[in-house]
C-alpha cells in the first residue's frame, strides 16, 4: 500500500478508532493517524500544510482569502465572475491566449491531450512512467480518454533531446511533468528543455507540460514563467499544491483549443456549479505564495545541505539529498535504513519535541533502503542552518533506538 503524502489524509481519517491495528493496512493507516496529529501539534516545522487543518481552520483561511477581494460582487454560476477572472489572471502569468479553471488536474490534462489527440489525428502520447497520469491516475489515458501512452526513458530523470529525437514510433504529443515529481522533483537545464521541446517539434508533436508545480520551477530556470510557458503549446498548472488553494487547476494554450477544452470540460462533468471558495483561494495564492516561491526554492538548499551535515556529523554512513541541490523546494532524502524504523523515529521526534523535521511518510527505496519528500515553505524561513543540524542530532538518536529494536 501506497505511503504517499498527497493520498493518506482522507486514509488517515478513516483509520484506527482506538483498536489494535491487526493487518498491514491497518497498521499502516494507524501510522497515518499518529503523524498527521503529531504534525498539526508540531510547534515548528518546515512547511505547514494548510489542507491538514480543521474544518474551522480551513474556512478562517478561506476568509482570509476573500478579504482580498470585493465581495460584493456577483457570485459565481458555472465558471462565471470570480472564475473568469482567475482564468485571465493565469492567461496573463503564463502568456497564453486564454485559460480554463477546472476541478481537477487529472481532469484538465486528460482533456487537453484528448483535444490534442483529435487535432494531430494521433492519440499516442509520450510520457515518462513516472509522470502523474501513470502513476496516480488509474489508468485514466487509456480507460477514460482513449489515449495511448509510451514511455520515451525508463530512466529516472527527463527524457533527452536525443530520446524524443530517435523513438521508434509516432506520438501525437509529448508530455513533460515540470519537475518530474517522482524522480525526485527534477527539472533540466533551460537548454536541455529547450532541445527537447526541439526534438518533438521535429516529429511535427504538440507539447504539453505538466505544470502541477510550474509555480516553482522559474528558479531553476532563470527565465520568467511566461518564457517558460512559451516552450509548449498547452499548460496545466495546481493551485493547491504550491499556492496554497483548496484546489482546482488552469489549463491554458491557444483559445481555440481553450474552447474546445471547455465543451470536453462540461462533457467530464467539471462544470461545477459555483466554485468562489476555491477560486478565491488560487487568486490569493497567486497573490501571497507566488512572489515568495524564489526565497522557499533558495532555503531549501540551505535546508539540504544542513541536513548532509547534519547526518555526517551524527555518524550516519551514508545519505543522499535528491538532488543534491534542489531544483525546487521540494526534494528527497534517501537514508540507510528500514522505513519502519526511519518512520517511527520520526513521529516519535515530532511527539516527543513538539519539532516536525520529516512530516512526510518514508517508503521503501530498495532492501534497507528508506526515503521521503520534504517540503521548504514559510515556516522553514525560521530555520537556520544550524537548526536543522540541531534537529538531525536529535532524530538520529530517536532511529538508532528504532533501527537497534
Amino acid at each position: 500500500m501506497s505511503d504517499t503524502a498527497d493520498q493518506d489524509v482522507d486514509q488517515a481519517e478513516q483509520g484506527e478508532q482506538g483498536a489494535e491495528p491487526t493487518t498491514e493496512e491497518e497498521r499502516l493507516l494507524a501510522r497515518r493517524k499518529r503523524r498527521l496529529g503529531a504534525n498539526r501539534n508540531a510547534e515548528r516545522t518546515l512547511a505547514h500544510l494548510g489542507f491538514l487543518g480543521t474544518l474551522r481552520e480551513r474556512l478562517a483561511f478561506l476568509q482570509e482569502a476573500a478579504e482580498l477581494y470585493d465581495l460584493d460582487e456577483t457570485s459565481d454560476m458555472y465558471g462565471g465572475g470570480i472564475v473568469e477572472t482567475l482564468e485571465k489572471r493565469v492567461a496573463e502569468l503564463l502568456g497564453k491566449e486564454a485559460a480554463a479553471f477546472f476541478p481537477t488536474g487529472t481532469m484538465a490534462q486528460q482533456v487537453a491531450l484528448r483535444c490534442w489527440a483529435g487535432r494531430t489525428g494521433n492519440p499516442t502520447v509520450a510520457l515518462h512512467p513516472l509522470a502523474h497520469p501513470e502513476v496516480h491516475e488509474g489508468d485514466a489515458f487509456s480507460q477514460v480518454s482513449g489515449l495511448r501512452p509510451v514511455h520515451v526513458t525508463s530512466e529516472p530523470r527527463q527524457p533527452t533531446a536525443a530520446e524524443v529525437r530517435d523513438f521508434p514510433e509516432p506520438f501525437g504529443t509529448l508530455m513533460l511533468e515540470l519537475p518530474l515529481r517522482d524522480a525526485g522533483f527534477l527539472l533540466p537545464s533551460w537548454e536541455e528543455l529547450s532541445a527537447v521541446v526541439e526534438a518533438a517539434r521535429e516529429r511535427d508533436a504538440v507539447v504539453h507540460f505538466d505544470g502541477a508545480r510550474l509555480w516553482e520551477s522559474a528558479s531553476h530556470f532563470g527565465r520568467p514563467l511566461d518564457e517558460i510557458a512559451d516552450l509548449a503549446d498547452s499548460v496545466y498548472v495546481s493551485f493547491y499544491k504550491s499556492l496554497e488553494g483548496l484546489g482546482g487547476a488552469a489549463l491554458v494554450g491557444p483559445k481555440t483549443l481553450i474552447d474546445e477544452a471547455k465543451t470536453w470540460r462540461h462533457r467530464y462533468g467539471g462544470m461545477v456549479f459555483q466554485q468562489f471558495p476555491t477560486a478565491l483561494t488560487a487568486l490569493a495564492g497567486l497573490d501571497r505564495e507566488l512572489p515568495r516561491l524564489p526565497e522557499y526554492v533558495a532555503h531549501a538548499r540551505v535546508v539540504a545541505a544542513a541536513l548532509r551535515e547534519g547526518f555526517a556529523a551524527a555518524g550516519v554512513p551514508w545519505i543522499r539529498v535528491h538532488p543534491e541541490q534542489p531544483h525546487t523546494n521540494e526534494f528527497q532524502v534517501w537514508l540507510p535504513y528500514d522505513p519502519d524504523a526511519v518512520a517511527e523515529a520520526a513521529i516519535r521526534q515530532t511527539e516527543e519535541t513538539k519539532t516536525a523535521l520529516f512530516s512526510n511518510p518514508w517508503d521503501a527505496k530498495g532492501p534497507g533502503l528508506a526515503f521521503t519528500e520534504v517540503y521548504v515553505r514559510a515556516a522553514a524561513l525560521e530555520w537556520t542552518a544550524e537548526d536543522v543540524k540541531t534537529a538531525v542530532a536529535d532524530f538520529v538518536v530517536l532511529l538508532k533506538e528504532e533501527a537497534g529494536r
